[in-house]
């Protein structure tokens, strides 16, 4: 694979990827389901690996905006229930994908994608919509996000699962996701930088020159989601998600 360098000039990819860091503006302001198009977009433009360095510092940026914006609508307890698992998720993939062939590592973020839309769906389609409350639930959903979230930043269709699973309204849903996504982003960077060297001088040019559209995309986003009623919301969420699982099917 070819060394990660930077153009002089705006590229054609230069402009996928600032329409990546858009929608990620706009995924963190709430518009939830959107991940496999930019990890996808940007994967395409830098590789699979080298692109989940490139994303850490805007993931995080986003973050800040989300946590500032949504500071008083998080739900502590859930966060608190779904951190250690994913944390724990993070380290096991830590472990697993930092060898993992290019090829693999690529099916491998197609797979999970597609298992998410699935599992998604069929909780949806349940007739029985109890909340679920056993502690295994939140380590089911908690491990699979930090997997996911440390091999290909994907961890949104897990936690996804598990805010819709426990009913939370559209805002406390966002608040919650933003702080726990904070921490655990946070928690993935000397990992990054030190386990995988995804994260280097080289790739931190890269998202420097991608934050202004994440703080564009979130100001979008964000006049979107006070357009967008509770019932609505949960069913957006399904259909990006979905959307996701097709572009990345057909990739």
């Amino acid at each position: 694979m070819a060394a990660l360098t930077i153009t002089p000039y705006i590229s054609l990819s230069f402009l996928l990827a600032i329409g990546c860091a858009l929608l990620l503006g706009i995924a963190k302001s709430g518009i939830k389901g959107l991940a496999v198009l930019i990890v996808t977009g940007l994967a395409l433009i830098y590789g699979a690996r080298e692109s989940t360095g490139i994303l850490m510092p805007l993931l995080i940026c986003g973050d800040i905006f989300a946590v500032i914006y949504y500071k008083s609508h998080v739900k502590w307890m859930y966060l608190i229930k779904l951190l250690p698992w994913m944390v724990t998720g993070v380290l096991t993939g830590v472990f697993f994908g930092k060898d993992l062939p290019e090829d693999l590592f690529q099916s491998g973020m197609a797979v999970i994608i597609l298992l998410s839309v699935v599992m998604m769906y069929y909780w949806e389609q349940k007739k029985n919509k109890q909340v679920p409350t056993h502690w295994s639930f939140a380590a089911l959903m908690g491990m699979m996000a930090g997997f996911t979230t440390m091999v290909g930043n994907l961890a949104g269709a897990f936690s996804n699962i598990y805010f819709l699973a426990i009913r939370l309204p559209k805002n406390e849903f966002i608040g919650t996701a933003a702080w726990l996504f904070f921490f655990i982003n946070l928690f993935k960077v000397p990992f990054h930088i030190w386990s995988w060297g995804t994260i280097n001088w080289i790739s931190f040019q890269v998202s420097l020159s991608l934050i202004p559209a994440v703080i564009l995309g979130f100001s979008l986003g964000v006049f979107l989601v006070k357009k967008i009623k509770n019932d609505k919301y949960r069913l957006l969420i399904l259909l990006m998600t979905g959307l996701g699982g097709l572009v990345i099917l057909l990739k």
